[in-house]
């Protein structure tokens, strides 16, 4: 079955969904201690969740490029997730649903979420031909992630190094066995289109 072309899809439950990101020991570790973000994770800083597993591995390169090498599961309300989708904006222009340029760069500025369709990645992370989504939360939207959304932060970095060394002895279908089960998100209407997302 093809997938489209962009498409959240990620491990949820009835009430929570899951996102990653990356970070130095020294912003991680207090974290998980503290089952919340703590000093020194600054509220000032954009930052940026991932849903998808495999685009996390991407970006961090398995946790071994400087400043992300401990990657946290970070479970957060769906209620917040979609109350930032609802609020984001592209990061990069769309006629088609900004009209033009002026308007999009207000939309930019005034909201506190934007987002970007990035391409999935295998477990070679090799780029796919299908889109991942990245959420970006600044202002009023990391306040929020931080002290209402947050249900539970887990350290995967053990995860993480045992996918890639299976993946190193190209033993694809352990590696596989590891990943966390992603789903199609099932978004509203109204923020798919928001979104440019195909339902």
């Amino acid at each position: 079955m093809s997938i489209p072309a962009r498409q959240i899809r990620a491990r949820y439950s009835a009430d929570t969904i899951t996102v990653y990101q990356a970070y130095p020991p020294e912003i991680a570790l207090p974290a998980v201690a503290a089952g919340r973000f703590v000093a020194p994770f600054k509220r000032e800083r954009m930052t940026w969740i991932k849903p998808s597993f495999l685009w996390m591995m991407y970006r961090c390169g398995w946790a071994t490029k400087p400043g992300q090498e401990r990657v946290l599961a970070i479970d957060i309300t769906r209620e917040g997730f979609e109350w930032a989708l609802a609020r984001a904006c592209l990061s990069h222009y769309d006629r088609g649903l900004h009209g033009d340029r002026a308007t999009w760069s207000r939309q930019l500025r005034a909201s506190p979420v934007r987002v970007q369709w990035d391409p999935e990645r295998t477990l070679h992370l090799n780029a796919l031909p299908h889109r991942s989504l990245q959420v970006g939360l600044s202002g009023e939207a990391v306040a929020r992630y931080v002290d209402d959304w947050l249900v539970s932060i887990t350290d995967v970095t053990s995860t993480v190094h045992r996918v890639r060394d299976l993946v190193r002895a190209d033993d694809v279908p352990a590696a596989t066995a590891h990943l966390p089960v992603e789903r199609s998100y099932p978004l509203p209407t109204e923020i798919a289109a928001h979104l440019d997302a195909n339902r």
